[in-house]
């Protein structure tokens, strides 16, 4: 199963080790942070997929947290907040946050919600990526062309090319595709990861088509 690393930047560390107990029973990867200053930094230095967001935070409000965020970076922000006034929920959606959950709440909603935003930043993502592209990915029928050139891949190599194509011009580790392909086994060596992606060059017909990175993995370029 694929996994998703979340960052939670809450100031009520109980109630944060509750959610992050239930949350980790669907494969999300919890960071938990209290400190909206070192949540911003860790944001600029780790990739993350989705930001829990308290409001009330040592500091910094958490409506200044949301909007520091949202103008670096496109990341899926729920608000996880005990401030229920109509103005916050507005604001907090106007500075960029994609959903607002008002304390106290039942952790399985706070999970279906999550999924729900990821699906839908997924789409988007992927929409952005294949226009930015010449290839075009149809997971239902597992086909990926290029320039309009069926490739045929193993489904191993089909998740791998995917998951490139939907982080287009970003570095994807080899620790990424092994979390996040699901024909992958989660026991598969990088030396394997590299094999694959070998085939996939080979494919494809033009090995610059993917650049090594160097001690991390792998890039799109095209």
């Amino acid at each position: 199963m694929a996994q998703h690393k979340i960052l939670m930047i809450e100031d009520d560390l109980e109630l944060a080790e509750i959610l992050t107990e239930y949350l980790e029973q669907f494969d999300f990867a919890i960071t938990v942070e209290d400190d909206p200053f070192k949540a911003v930094s860790i944001l600029k230095l780790e990739p993350f997929d989705l930001v829990i967001l308290d409001l009330t935070l040592p500091g910094m409000d958490g409506l200044e947290v949301c909007e520091a965020i949202r103008e670096r970076q496109d990341i899926p922000i729920i608000i996880s907040s005990a401030r229920s006034d109509v103005t916050d929920k507005v604001k907090a959606l106007e500075l960029g946050a994609d959903d607002y959950m008002p304390k106290p709440y039942d952790p399985r909603e706070l999970e279906a919600r999550i999924q729900s935003v990821l699906r839908r930043y997924a789409a988007k993502t992927e929409a952005k990526a294949e226009n930015k592209s010449d290839f075009k990915c149809d997971k239902e029928t597992m086909t990926i062309t290029y320039k309009g050139r069926n490739i045929d891949l193993t489904n191993a190599e089909f998740g791998i090319l995917a998951y490139m194509i939907q982080k287009h011009g970003l570095v994807v580790s080899r620790e990424d595709l092994i979390h996040n392909v699901n024909a992958i086994n989660e026991d598969s060596s990088n030396k394997s990861i590299d094999v694959m992606v070998g085939r996939i060059r080979s494919k494809l017909g033009d090995k610059s088509l993917i650049e090594s990175v160097r001690g991390v993995g792998y890039k799109l370029l095209k």
